[in-house]
């Protein structure tokens, strides 16, 4: 994934793209950022009005009366509109950032198997949760000081120019030394943030994986090694987090300077014109007037300042998450058959395929399954038998050749229908957090509680069940609440339960007990009459009761047929068989 390749521009014009459905919430919170400010700035004039009351150091206190009254009604309408303008933006963020992420998650649903498989699952993860968090808190941070900064730099500079067009100049001449130090160190800031990310979707990755292996850490005694591993991609992180905060530490100080010029040439020329006025000119309470709206005005840069570590974390996780979103989905379905029940046939013409280009792994590969027929694979380690699996799935497509089912190449079957046909059991397990009942009903959500009962008696799965503190409505929060084995019970009561066209079982008992094998053997048995059924297996008893045995070696079929005609053939299939009976 490749996250460089998205500006910051182009990750901000992404996000705002996210709002066009919140027009009337934007609308009002730029209405209640104005009010607020316009309202604020015009308590600014009446201070100084309220200063112009004393002369000589007598207050006339029945001019001022009417202005203090107006001030304090003001007061609690700005709260109110600024409340108005937090409620809208925090609104526009979460709704903006649920999107998102549900954007997201969506995408990875229609994500190429091969994309999940070439890719770090803790970067993935890191992108979706601390990626999206991220946004979330730039974007409330900066839509908050956007809002009302733009409305009080321009309303400020409205009102200055009314009361001294001279001194607004000053102003507006120094104001671009603000943006340009402001923009050197955003630049830098957003450079050194995406890499955080970066790295931080690395640190992820690495503490998924051996949280998931912490077993063989502590087998193999690689607590040490994993610790200075983990070590090195840490203090990484603590460097580039340094030089992003460092960077972004810069912002508010170069600024404030900036403004404290701005600061000092209002007062220096608004003092001159102040010694100069005469009766209807420039007064000491527009100075002070003046002075405020000087700092009013000099704000929302030290605001903007003030969150410039959270607006360039959001931009520079925004162009990860973008970058996700912008890989290349599964070819579309649209306009392909739905397969409704498929007769079992299966032929495999001239297939060829490999995952990385220059290593072809399968080439020139035929098979002609009839409806109905027991296929066994069997090869050494890594020569090609759950790729096939994986083709006949469509998890991964062909790169040349043909892939039919029931008579209808598998391209134009869409991916649904042709994967609804196919039960599969897998050696990896997978139980996700739910009830039992749950668990078993994935593929059938609908079955009753019979249906679901009656397929774990068949997987015989139904007795440990039984035992569990809520049986079939006992939570399943992680795997080690269950066993290696009856995670497997539970897979292969699934397949029990939705009765598919066609089986594929990739060592789906690997993981069971003999005397529990033979049991699901005899079940299997029963589920594969009448079905075409691909097992890959190591296990002689699973083998010889195949109607047909693909032997498999370096991604071609070297040998085909029963087990009785290989063995007196003598050729490669027996020298596997020997050598497994050897061991």
């Amino acid at each position: 994934m490749d996250s460089k390749r998205l500006t910051k521009k182009g990750a901000l014009g992404r996000i705002l793209r996210y709002m066009k459905g919140q027009i009337p919430l934007v609308m009002l919170a730029i209405a209640c950022a104005a009010g607020s400010v316009l309202l604020s700035l015009y308590t600014t004039v009446l201070i100084g009005r309220a200063v112009d009351c004393i002369v000589d150091g007598n207050v006339n206190f029945e001019r001022m009366a009417p202005i203090l009254i107006t001030i304090a009604a003001i007061i609690p309408a700005v709260a109110l509109l600024q409340w108005l303008m937090y409620f809208s933006t925090n609104k526009i963020t979460h709704k903006t950032v649920k999107q998102l992420r549900a954007d997201i998650f969506t995408h990875l649903q229609h994500l190429p198997l091969s994309f999940i498989d070439a890719n770090s699952h803790g970067d993935i993860i890191s992108r979706v949760v601390n990626d999206v968090d991220a946004v979330s808190e730039g974007l409330l941070q900066g839509f908050q000081q956007l809002f009302t900064g733009v409305v009080t730099i321009i309303g400020t500079l409205v009102f200055m120019a009314r009361l001294n067009w001279q001194i607004t100049l000053v102003v507006v001449c120094i104001t671009p030394l603000s943006f340009a130090v402001a923009a050197i160190i955003s630049k830098l800031c957003f450079n050194k943030f995406k890499e955080q990310s970066a790295i931080k979707g690395e640190l992820t990755g690495y503490i998924d994986e051996h949280i998931g292996g912490q077993r063989l850490v502590k087998a193999f005694g690689f607590e040490k090694t994993a610790e200075a591993q983990f070590g090195e991609i840490n203090e990484r992180l603590n460097v580039c987090g340094r030089i992003a905060q460092f960077y972004s530490a810069l912002t508010n100080p170069c600024t404030r300077f900036v403004n404290s010029l701005v600061y000092a040439g209002v007062g220096v020329f608004g003092a001159l014109n102040a010694v100069k006025a005469v009766s209807g000119g420039f007064t000491v309470g527009d100075l002070s007037c003046f002075l405020q709206y000087a700092n009013q005005y000099t704000k929302p840069f030290n605001e903007i300042s003030g969150v410039v570590t959270e607006l360039q974390n959001a931009l520079a996780s925004a162009s990860r998450i973008f970058a996700l979103i912008d890989e290349r989905s599964e070819s579309s379905d649209a306009g392909k058959k739905v397969l409704e029940k498929s007769d079992g046939r299966v032929q495999i013409k001239n297939v060829s395929f490999s995952y990385v280009p220059e290593k072809p792994l399968i080439e020139n590969l035929n098979l002609d399954v009839k409806s109905g027929q027991h296929i066994a694979i069997v090869g050494p380690t890594g020569c090609g038998k759950t790729t096939l699996i994986n083709l006949l799935m469509r998890f991964y497509d062909v790169v040349s050749g043909e892939i039919k089912v029931s008579g209808l190449p598998v391209k134009d079957i869409t991916r649904n229908s042709l994967r609804g046909n196919f039960g599969i059991v897998l050696q990896e397990t997978w139980v996700f957090r739910g009830t039992v009942r749950d668990n078993i009903a994935y593929g059938k959500p609908d079955a009753t509680l019979e249906e679901i009962i009656a397929a774990a008696k068949a997987a015989h799965a139904h007795s440990f069940i039984k035992r569990l503190p809520e049986g079939y409505d006992t939570v399943i929060t992680n795997d080690a609440e269950l066993s290696q084995g009856q995670r497997q019970l539970l897979s292969i009561a699934r397949i029990m339960l939705s009765l598919p066209s066609m089986l594929i079982l990739d060592e789906a008992t690997s993981s069971i007990d003999t005397r529990t094998e033979m049991k699901i053997q005899n079940a299997f048995d029963k589920l594969m009459q009448g079905r075409t059924s691909f097992v890959v297996a190591h296990r002689l008893s699973t083998i010889r009761e195949a109607d047909c045995i693909l032997v498999m070696k370096s991604g071609h079929i070297v040998e085909q047929g029963t087990h009785t005609e290989l063995m007196e053939k003598d050729g490669f299939y027996a020298e596997l068989i020997r050598s497994r009976q050897e061991g």
